[in-house]
């Protein structure tokens, strides 16, 4: 089956590599697999001169009961997940193990364990077929999610929300970013979640308060917004705020939350979407950039990709916003970053260690 689709599933020397990569490219297309496994998806994806052939996702349904992800407990579910994914990743791309150019996979940041399977998947994979290794930054791979489906122009302004970043990145060339901005305490993606939680909602909460968002007041409720220097994000504030206003709610009326949940909601959403885009704005506005992106899992937020497009009309700017399938985790992201990265040589020897933090 061709185009990319999801599966709901419950050599050590880089000289020899970069010779391999030049060879290859002059004489046969480039199938890139991918593998992702940073938290609690385990994905592959075959890219195809930087076209999707396969995209597959199995998700662990097991930390719902826990209210967040066990990181112990998704690296156990990644191993039992491994082969199946790329195996059916391979099948569904209709292409053999053979014709595989080079084995991209997530090498930071992440969890350790999870990030510690696909490493070593990846690297016995590529040594086995005796094909380059290539090492993915998996907030780059976010941003460059954008070049799935389309070609943003450079310089490119991207938003990357999610659980665990909130960044504004400056893209001059597909592997020449920097990060200008960025949260100095808790994501957005963070930010959502917890909220959820204070209101008795299940995980993952974020994709609900967006769903109860869209039917309420986003002006019921006033929360304030954390005022940091140039494009930093502060995201703590908010959840203390929100914290002591149900308190003091409560005490007047046991079921506040249940009569007034959409309303809390939409306000709180409100309120994380203007601290988003306020800093978005201002970047654009100083860099005079035009060509805006969002990435990562909040950029399936409608509330968020809605006041995006908005920004975009009022202000001119050309805007991207990824598919909903590559907003969340995905191999395929990870597939086009080892894309770009193939094309200049850019590959790792057997010594590579994933790493839970990462350095732009």
């Amino acid at each position: 089956m061709n185009g990319a689709s999801q599966l709901q599933l419950h050599s050590s020397n880089p000289a020899k590599c970069i010779n391999f990569a030049t060879q290859n490219m002059s004489t046969k297309t480039i199938n890139i697999l991918a593998i992702e496994s940073s938290c609690d998806e385990t994905s592959a994806a075959v890219i195809r001169d930087g076209k999707v052939l396969s995209n597959q996702i199995a998700t662990q349904q097991v930390h719902e009961r826990y209210g967040g992800v066990v990181p112990e407990l998704a690296s156990r579910v990644h191993m039992q997940n491994i082969v199946p994914v790329v195996d059916a990743a391979i099948k569904d791309a209709g292409i053999d193990k053979n014709d595989i150019t080079a084995v991209a996979f997530t090498q930071s940041p992440g969890l350790i364990g999870s990030l510690l399977v696909g490493a070593c998947f990846a690297k016995a994979f590529a040594q086995a077929l005796d094909v380059p290794l290539i090492a993915v930054h998996h907030m780059q791979a976010h941003v460059l999610a954008h070049f799935i489906d389309s070609q943003p122009e450079f310089p490119f302004l991207c938003l990357t929300v999610s659980g665990g970043h909130t960044q504004i990145v400056l893209c001059r060339d597909y592997l020449d970013m920097e990060v200008i901005g960025e949260t100095i305490d808790d994501a957005a993606g963070e930010a959502f979640d917890k909220v959820a939680k204070m209101l008795g909602l299940p995980y993952p909460g974020g994709p609900l308060v967006d769903k109860y968002a869209n039917e309420g007041n986003p002006l019921a409720f006033k929360f304030p917004m954390s005022e940091m220097k140039e494009y930093q994000f502060s995201f703590s504030g908010i959840k203390t705020s929100v914290l002591y206003f149900l308190q003091a709610q409560k005490k007047i009326d046991p079921d506040f939350v249940e009569h007034h949940m959409k309303d809390i909601c939409a306000s709180v959403q409100y309120t994380i979407i203007n601290m988003l885009m306020g800093k978005l704005k201002k970047a654009a506005k100083e860099l005079n950039i035009k060509h805006i992106g969002i990435a990562g899992g909040v950029s399936a937020n409608s509330g968020l990709r809605r006041a995006l497009k908005e920004a975009g009309e009022k202000h001119g700017w050309q805007v991207y916003i990824p598919k909903f399938e590559y907003c969340t985790d995905n191999a395929a992201m990870i597939g086009i970053t080892g894309y770009y990265k193939y094309l200049k040589g850019a590959f790792a020897d057997l010594s590579v260690s994933p790493s839970a933090r990462a350095v732009w």
